[in-house]
Parts: C-alpha cells; sequence; structure tokens
C-alpha cells in the first residue's frame, strides 16, 4: 500500500499539476519541482503538531467536522476554484509558514508568494486524504498520530534517496535524524540557505 504522500505526488501529475501551476502563476516545472517538498512539509508538520495527544484530537476533530475526503473525488473541480488552505496553514505552521515558503521558493525557482499559493492548494487536499483514510479505517486521535508518524518516517527517507535537497534539509536539518522540531529556526535562521549552496 502506497503511502498518502506517494499517493498525493501520483495523483496531483498531470492535468492536476497543470491547473495547479495556473492556480499559482508558475512555470509548470518549477511548481513539479515544490511539490514534494511542499508536501513532505506539510505532511511532516501535521505529525509534529499530532504527536501530542491533545494536537491529535484536535487534528481528528478537524478531520471528523470538515474533511471527509469527497475533494479527491472531484480534484479537478477544486484546483479550478481552491479554497480553504489559508485557515489550515495558519493552524498547521502557524509562525514558520513564512519561512517554508522562502525555503520552497529557494530551491525550486517560485518566488515566495507562488510558493504560498502552492501551500494553500496543497494544505485541504492533504486533508482531504488523512480524511478519508479516517473514515475508510474507524481510526482515532491516536491511530492518526499513528499514521502520520510513518508518513513522516517515510517521506524523510525518500529525500535524500531521490535527491529532493530542500525536503531533506527540512526534514533534517540539524542532521540528527530527527523530523523538524522547529521548522522556524531551522529554515529562518539561514541553515537550509546554506544547505543549498553546497
Amino acid at each position: 500500500m502506497s503511502s498518502i504522500f506517494e499517493a498525493l505526488t501520483e495523483q496531483l501529475g498531470g492535468s492536476a499539476l497543470d491547473q495547479i501551476s495556473s492556480q499559482i502563476g508558475a512555470d509548470r516545472s518549477a511548481t513539479k519541482e515544490a511539490l514534494p517538498a511542499a508536501l513532505g512539509s506539510l505532511m511532516a508538520a501535521l505529525a509534529k503538531n499530532s504527536a501530542q495527544p491533545s494536537g491529535a484530537e484536535a487534528l481528528n476533530d478537524a478531520l471528523a467536522r470538515d474533511h471527509d475526503g469527497g475533494i479527491l473525488d472531484d480534484l479537478g473541480g477544486f484546483l479550478s476554484n481552491p479554497s480553504g488552505g489559508s485557515g489550515i496553514l495558519k493552524h498547521v505552521l502557524g509562525g514558520k509558514q513564512p519561512a517554508l515558503e522562502a525555503g520552497i521558493g529557494q530551491a525550486s525557482g517560485l518566488d515566495a508568494g507562488s510558493a504560498g499559493q502552492l501551500l494553500k492548494v496543497l494544505a485541504p487536499i492533504v486533508m482531504g486524504a488523512l480524511g478519508k483514510q479516517r473514515r475508510q479505517g474507524g481510526m482515532d486521535a491516536g491511530a492518526i498520530a499513528g499514521m502520520l508518524a510513518g508518513e513522516r518516517e517515510q517521506v524523510a527517507r525518500r529525500a535524500p534517496r531521490e535527491g529532493n535537497d530542500l525536503l531533506t534539509a527540512i526534514l533534517d536539518a540539524d542532521g540528527d535524524g530527527q523530523v523538524i522540531d522547529d521548522l522556524a529556526s531551522k529554515v529562518g535562521g539561514g541553515l537550509l540557505k546554506s544547505f543549498l549552496k553546497r
């Protein structure tokens, strides 16, 4: 069974990628370059947030209330008029969002504004994928947290293997094998910038 990250990376290719590029006003190749890093960063941030029971319960409640996975049944329709991403990003990333946008932009060739738009487009899709898994698997908050922890580790293993320098830097910015413990300080503090200059 493929991971949510892998399934979404595949699903967001082809015509979906064309729609995303159009929505964020960016070159298709730059959008394609940025997509895995943006998806992986969102998954990692959700995993971090749900590592504590209160965070897992909050995520479970949000999925139950607003994200049943139906968005994936008409992805083209959603991508023609995406909405809802800003609120999700505020909860998931908080003050870390500008640093992540800048990092994605630096590595992919997107400007920070386009990177921010990309995250806004992807956030409801990621939540929809999680909600679908929750509904189909009858998962509770603890099971969702466990699933996200597994996703985070899969993304961390995949990034260096595929040469995705940005995702590697974000997932393991201090080189200790631990996924983002403080995204703002790692990316905003300049470590990612120096990493990308290697």
